[in-house]
Formats: C-alpha cells, structure tokens, sequence
C-alpha cells in the first residue's frame, strides 16, 4: 500500500498510521496485510497504534499556537524592538523639549490668610529675591552640598539613570518619590519645573537637565541650586537661609554650619533644630556627620580638622513681617494642615509639599472666628500674662500658655493660642508635644473600660459607681501578681475605698493604675489612638495612665470633642479653604464615623462634669460669676514636678484646651513652674484647676451661652445614681484571678443606656448608705479643690 493509500485506509478505519518499519524487519506482504487489516494494524486499549502485535507510541502532536506565537527569538525581538522605541522616543523628546524660562523667583509670591468671615488675617511672603553669586559662598561650604546630594556632580552628566528608573518605578507603580536626582536634576526641579510627581514632568526633568549640563557650567548649576533651594523657616536660597539660621551672610558660613543647611534640605521640617523631635535632632545630626565625613573622603576636608569640628546649633527663629502676635501661630498651622493635604493627594514629600504652599500666591481662609480668637488672647492676658513679673521671680519667665478651641460640631478650629508672640516665641505651644498631658489622660482610660465592657479583676463591671482602694501607692496587681508599679496620690493621701466618680473628681491615681491594668494597657492605647491620640511608640505600660506619654492641647482638644460628639471622631481643622489661581483644595471634613459608642462616650461627659461641678475644677469653673447656666465637663491635670498644668474641658457647643508648660527661656529645657505668680509653698504650685481653669472660664463663659448636654447614660455625676456602688474588690484583698473583661450585669448602669436630658446645674450624685464606702482620705488634706499633681516615684506626676 502506497502512502496515500495508507493514509486514506487510516482515515475510514479511524487507526493511526504504522510506524515505519526498521530495515532489519521483514517486508509484509501488501496483499496480506490488506486483507487482514485488524491484524497489520489495530489499536490498542491505551491508544497506542499495534502493527504485528506490537504497539508503539503515538506522533507528538504538533507545537500549540501558544508555543509558536511566544518563541525566544520573538520575545528578544520585542524587546529590542522595544528598546529602539525608546531610544527614538527620547532622541524625539530631547529634540522637541527646550530648556523653559526659569520661574523659581516668580513663583514667591504673598499667600493671604483670611478669618472665616472673610476680612483679612495675615499677608505673608514679600520675599527678599537676592541670590548670591558662588564666588561669595566659600569653597568648602560649596563642597558641603555637594558631599550631601551628589558626590558624582562635578563629573556625570546631569542624570543619575539609576536614581530615574527608581523614581518613574516609583511613580508609576503609586510608591510615592524616591530620592537619587543629581544636583543638576534637583536644580531644574526647583527652577524650571514644579514639585509634582508625574510621570511627564520626571521625563521632562531628565531631558532639560541633560541640555542645562551641556549649556551651562557646574558652578553655573550649582549656584542656582543653593540659591533655589527651600530650606525651612520660609528661607528660599543660601543667603536667606544663612540669615534665618545663623544670623550671617552666605560668605561668612563656616564649613559646620554649611554642612547643617546641606543636611537640612533633606527635611526642612523635621530638621529644624529649634522644633525638632528628639528623633528629628537624632537624624540630623547623622545627616550632618555623613556630609562631613564624605568631605574627608572627597579628599575636601582635611580629616585633622574633621574631629575637632562640633555641631553647630543654630540659633532661635523669628517670624516674619505680618507674623506678629498669634498670627504666625494661625498661619504655621494653616500652612501646616495645607501641606498635609498635598501631601496626600500627590504622594510628595513633606519638604516638597511646603515648597508648594510657602509664598506661592495662596489665598487661605482658615475657619478661626475673630471675635473668639480675641476672646481667647484676652482671657490668657488677664488671667495669668500680666500677673507674671520676669523681673521680679525668675520663674515668671519660664511660663509658656498654649490653647486650642474646637467647635465638636463641625470640627472647626475657632480660636488657637500658640504663645505669647511669634516674632520672640517662634515655637507654638498649641501644637507642641514634648509635654505630658498627665491627669487630662484619665478620661481616655474610663473611655476604654467602658467601650470593652471590662470588668474588674474579680469579676465587677467597671462603670462610675464601681469601688477601687484609692490608697497612695498601692501596689498594682495584674492577676495576683504585683506590675511593679504604685504611684502616689497628690500629697500621698489615702483615699481608700472609692468610686470611680469620686476618683476621677479627686483624679485619684492610684485608681486608674489599676483600672489600666484591668482593661489591658494595650487595649487603652489603642482607645487613645482611635480618639485621635498619636500614639507612634509609646509602650503600653501601667505608668502611661499617669499621662506621661507627650500630647499636645491640639491633639487634647480633638479627643475631648469626640467625647463631646457622641463618640464621632473629631479631626480639629483650621483650613476652611484653600485657593490658588483658579486651583482649589478639597478640605476633608473634620466630623468622622464613630470611634466609640455614644454610651461610652456621654457617660465619660457625665462623670466629667463631677470633676467640674464637685472635683479639681471646682473653685475656678463651677464658681465662677461668669458662668450662666452652661454645663460642663472637663479634667484637670498636672504633671512631673510641675513641668506642666492643664485644663481640657467642654460646653455642648465648644471644647478648649489649655496648657502652661515650664520652659527655660534660654535653654529651652523643660522646667518646673512652681511659685510662678508669687505663689507660695506648701505647696506653691500652678494646678491644672488653677490657671488654666481659670484661662478656660475667661474665655468660654464669654463666649457661650446656656447649654445642657444630650446624654444617652443612667451613670456618672450629671445623673442620678441608679445603683449602689459596686466594690471592685476590699481595700485590702488581692484581687481574684478573673479574667479582666467580662459582659457587664444586667443591672449595670451602662448595660441599659437611656436617653437623659440633665439639668444647667447637675445635682451631685446622693450620699452613699453609712456602709458605702465614702472616699474620705484617711491621711493628708489637699489645700484646695484645684490641687492634683502628685509625684511618681518613676518621675511622673499622675495629674
């Protein structure tokens, strides 16, 4: 049989072909095997072909679609063909792009900040536009950028290849920027482009700094880097920048000092030696060894020399014209809260994003009310500024006041108080954070017991009437088991058995030791961080319910607003709006979901207003002639040794914090403030219920008007009593070893929450039977009502 018959016979028959035979095989006869085909050739079972009883493997098949399409010689040619596109594409682009007009200088411009009815704040940013020619900066200063941001400069190309597929990776793929621009690069950045981080303007930054490279000198270049660089303290260029820091012309900057100003372009912000975090003086102090010492490897710096250079601290900032008083606070702030923005909706950097917004021609209406924001400097005038004689006590001079006032409604900033002016105290208080909030802490801790339904160590729901050993220094026990931590009480007075309202009222500390211990320390800092606290490293242990984490009146403000709101997180903002040129910034809203249940939330407000109306605040808030049916919640707070005093209180329509800080007026090292104002020992100290109670009175008493809160809670002071207190454990009893979070009885007040409106002027909550426990300290008297800062022996004060 032929091959095309084979074939033919293979197709009617449904059988493969046979193989073909090896020559050693004998010849069938064709006659034969035609007659007897089932025979010469058959199937069998598993598919294979059977010639003479034999069976052999099927053909391969033929190569899928797939596999012919994707072959390696394709796939290379692709990408070589890829590659040449690119190739043509840039040459294309390099030819089409030109080398723009530079704009740098035209864009410093005067941004203008607007109260929220719309008449004018501040105008800020007439900007002296001098450069300064390189032959004025000496070579070792030029040599300390260079060391900084390219040590290659004097010799590529104008572009780092690695650094730019890094950055349009980056960019391409939403990771945000990525440094590794040359100096040429930085340069067109900031002089012929803008800060946007897009994919077209990195590609046009590359082609213009290939064509500045040839075009122009490296002196040439580096002098419009240094001249064009942002530099912080609204210092653009090199002589700006030598002025804000170290008071000097760009001429006579010594070579340290040039090295801190390279470092600092990294993080303007965060490098500022006079605002920066012990984590920000920490990096820039690397930032400025690792210039140095690549100076020395440069062979620029003689390594003799090196070790015998120190750092050198620059010297205090100063606000500009148009700063004055507390307008440069309202201004940073703004400015501050604009760049965060940018910051998230461009995926730029902080030093990017203040570049953006400093002297760019900017009309920014900030949400502050001129009639409170003036209310609010008058009170702080009159109740402490002109009592402090700096002349007379030395300590007067040490006294800072910082205070933040939210609207919990809208989340509005309507008044701030950064300090007594910007042009001699550059740094505001409303916003600083290296002072602990102490006592003003407490609320947080209450807020988490309730929110998880924790119960006591044996077994007792913890609500305003559960019964705590309010004994000074008690050691806190954590299932039986000493924590190895007992804080005194303010004097050492013992208390012993007590409520929780009565703890918070006397801010008993050690009450809310243990009561931390029994809801979990990291169940409570993690309450903290969903009310709006920072909580970025802190340690979740027994000694952060004395407050002696750091906090600022701003981030006191927003957590009390949101206990304020029912529990909806309240984000405070200045920013109302923001425009530039026909270009307008969404501003987020301030009001957010829930972060805690209203039921926690009112009845933390509920045992507040105790701490108003029979606690620490008693003398200067419930006392005071000028209060006229509001009611009040708040806390009072004082810190170790005195270093800090605080008042966080509330109204229903407004929420203010307000804080004194000791500082050293030279050193600007933290300080007690005890026997400020002539205030004479025992025990001479400024309470939370002292001046900053009475700050807060002055100010929110002529502001607001008659109020009651909308409570949803049977317990706390500003409702009463449903139950008879119930003891979490006898004063002198271990703790049983019960599981500390347990589902509150049936007839726990916050297990049957009720919609109650309360009277202006809460009534105390009824005396307890003869055998309740009273809460009568058995030892020691407190001076007054306003006194709460007693000393932990770990060097935290707990109020």
């Amino acid at each position: 049989m032929g091959r095309a018959e084979e074939r033919r016979a293979r197709q009617r028959g449904g059988h493969r072909a046979a193989p073909k035979r090896r020559r050693s095989e004998p010849t069938v006869d064709a006659t034969r095997a035609a007659a007897t085909p089932t025979t010469a050739a058959s199937t069998a079972a598993d598919g294979a072909t059977v010639v003479g009883g034999r069976s052999a493997k099927p053909a391969k098949p033929p190569k899928g679609r797939i596999r012919r399409l994707f072959t390696w010689k394709k796939i290379l040619g692709t990408f070589f063909g890829f590659c040449l596109l690119g190739i043509g594409g840039f040459v294309g682009l390099y030819l089409y792009v030109d080398i723009p007009a530079g704009n740098a200088l035209a864009k410093q411009e005067s941004n203008v900040y607007k109260y929220s009815d719309g008449t004018l704040l501040a105008r800020v940013g007439e900007t002296n536009r001098e450069s300064v020619d390189l032959s004025k900066v000496p070579k070792d200063v030029q040599h300390t950028f260079v060391a900084a941001e390219n040590k290659t400069f004097y010799t590529d190309s104008g572009i780092d290849l690695k650094g730019l597929a890094r950055g349009l990776f980056n960019t391409v793929t939403g990771r945000g920027k990525q440094g590794g621009s040359t100096i040429t690069q930085q340069y067109v950045k900031n002089y012929y482009l803008n800060q946007d981080q897009t994919a077209t303007r990195k590609l046009k930054e590359m082609v213009i700094s290939l064509k500045v490279d040839r075009k122009k000198t490296k002196n040439d270049i580096l002098a419009g880097y240094i001249n064009t660089s942002y530099y912080g303290r609204s210092a653009y260029g090199i002589q700006a920048a030598a002025q804000a820091y170290y008071g000097v012309d760009a001429q006579k900057l010594k070579v340290e000092q040039g090295a801190y100003l390279a470092a600092l372009l990294q993080a303007p912000s965060q490098y500022d030696w006079a605002v920066a975090s012990k984590t920000g003086k920490r990096l820039v102090t690397e930032r400025w060894n690792y210039v140095l010492d690549n100076m020395v490897k440069q062979h620029w710096l003689d390594p003799a020399k090196r070790q015998t250079m120190k750092f050198p601290i620059p010297k205090e900032p100063k606000g500009a014209p148009g700063e004055e008083g507390q307008k440069g606070y309202l201004v940073e702030l703004a400015n501050q809260q604009l760049e965060d923005q940018l910051m998230a909706r461009e995926g730029i950097s902080r030093t990017d994003a203040a570049q953006q917004v400093i002297k760019r021609g900017w009309t920014i209406t900030l949400n502050v009310d001129k009639k409170k924001q003036a209310a609010l400097e008058k009170a702080v005038k009159a109740e402490l500024t002109s009592k402090l004689e700096p002349k007379k006590r030395k300590v007067d001079g040490n006294v800072q006041a910082g205070a933040v006032s939210v609207d919990p409604r809208t989340g509005k900033i309507v008044a701030l108080y950064g300090g007594q002016d910007y042009l001699k105290h550059f740094y505001s208080n409303a916003t600083r954070r290296d002072y602990q909030p102490a006592s003003t802490f407490k609320p947080v801790i209450l807020a988490a017991a309730l929110e998880q339904n924790a119960a006591t160590q044996s077994g007792k729901p913890i609500n305003a009437d559960t019964v705590y050993d309010g004994t000074s220094g008690r050691q806190v026990l954590d299932h039986g088991a000493k924590a190895g931590f007992g804080p005194p009480n303010e004097d050492h007075v013992d208390y012993g058995p007590i409520t929780v309202q009565e703890a918070m009222n006397k801010s008993v500390n050690s009450v809310f030791a243990q009561m931390g211990v029994d809801v979990g320390m990291r169940t409570v800092m993690d309450t903290a961080k969903k009310l709006g606290m920072d909580t970025e490293g802190m340690q979740p242990v027994p000694a952060q319910t004395l407050g002696s984490m750091g906090a600022s009146p701003l981030e006191m403000a927003g957590i009390y607003a949101t206990f304020a709101n029912h529990g909806n997180k309240v984000t405070p903002s200045i920013l109302k709006s923001a425009e530039q040129k026909g270009r307008s910034i969404d501003i987020p809203k301030a009001i957010g979901g829930p972060v805690i249940s209203r039921t926690a939330a009112d009845s933390v407000t509920s045992v507040l207003t105790g701490v108003v109306d029979d606690g620490t605040a008693k003398k200067s808030v419930a006392g005071n002639p000028l209060r006229n049916g509001q009611q009040v919640a708040g806390k009072t707070g004082t810190s170790d040794k005195n270093k800090s005093a605080w008042f966080t209180g509330y109204t229903p329509d407004l929420v203010t914090s307000v804080g004194l800080f000791g500082e050293d007026k030279n050193t600007k090292a933290h300080v007690p403030m005890t026997g400020a104002t002539g205030l004479l020992p025992p025990p001479g100290r400024v309470n939370g219920g002292t001046y900053p109670a009475k700050i807060w009175a002055a100010y929110t008493f002529g502001v607001t008007h008659k109020a009651t809160f909308d409570l949803n809670t049977t317990q706390g002071a500003a409702v009463e009593p449903t139950d008879t207190p119930s003891f979490s454990q006898p004063p002198s009893t271990t703790p049983s070893n019960t599981p500390s979070s347990a589902p509150p009885s049936s007839s726990s007040p916050s297990a049957t929450p009720s919609k109650t409106p309360v009277s202006p002027t809460p009534p105390s909550p009824t005396a307890p039977s003869p055998t309740a426990p009273t809460g009568t300290p058995t030892t020691g008297t407190p001076t007054d009502g306003s006194t709460d800062d007693p000393l932990d022996p770990g060097g935290n004060f707990g109020q």
